[in-house]
């Protein structure tokens, strides 16, 4: 393929067409698209990057992410040996950014809003449902100590009304009692009658022995 043919081309139409510039690009139809297109890595901009990492050590920390890369002017923040948030310092920065992270269970909403006060953050939001963002928004926001609003969201329902792994426990170990509807399937003690043989025993019955009169 020559390397002209894969520049975008260019169509002009008529004035009296709805659009008269268009442009398509012959590449799109073979390139194999990434199925859900995820975020890498964010930068937050901030002045004082001591005063951020005191802070993000303890409000992320809540969450399990740790400083797992350090440089000069930056550091970057994630799970395990991820590095997806990065506070970097900027004497210019404004603040007033917006920043979400994603978890799986409700009750790390709450110990980052917790954890996120108790390092000198700014409540922004308690834990807590928005039904306006969705059914199972569950969030909780704080401002850093420039004005950024860290937000820790989770779409997971509730798991206050699942049952314990104590009471699963308690009733897998009992064992069930089932009736049964035949009754020819019970087993029944051997009773002897008369004119009867129980299996395996011999009769009681004593003959009766009848009189004749001989004939005289």
């Amino acid at each position: 393929m020559e390397a002209a043919s894969l520049l975008p081309r260019f169509h002009l139409t008529t004035p009296g067409h709805k659009s008269c510039f268009s442009v398509s690009h012959p590449l799109e139809d073979l390139v194999k698209h990434t199925p859900i297109v995820t975020l890498d890595h964010i930068s937050v901009p901030v002045r004082d990057l001591e005063l951020a990492r005191k802070f993000y050590a303890n409000a992320l920390g809540a969450l399990g992410m740790t400083i797992n890369m350090e440089v000069s002017d930056a550091f970057g923040m994630g799970s395990k040996k991820e590095k997806i948030f990065w506070l970097v310092k900027d004497k210019k920065a404004a603040g007033e950014g917006h920043y979400a992270l994603r978890v799986d269970n409700r009750e790390e909403v709450h110990a980052f809003h917790t954890a996120a006060l108790n390092a000198g953050g700014k409540n922004n939001g308690k834990p807590g449902l928005r039904p306006a963002y969705g059914q199972n928004y569950y969030a909780a926001f704080v401002r850093d100590g420039e004005g950024n609003n860290i937000e820790v969201v989770c779409y997971g329902r509730s798991m206050a009304n699942a049952p314990s792994s104590r009471q699963s426990a308690s009733k897998a170990s009992k064992p069930r009692t089932t009736r049964s509807t035949n009754a020819a399937s019970a087993p029944r003690s051997p009773v002897s009658r008369a004119g009867t043989k129980t299996p395996g025993k011999r009769s009681t019955r004593t003959p009766t022995r009848t009189s004749k009169r001989r004939a005289t």
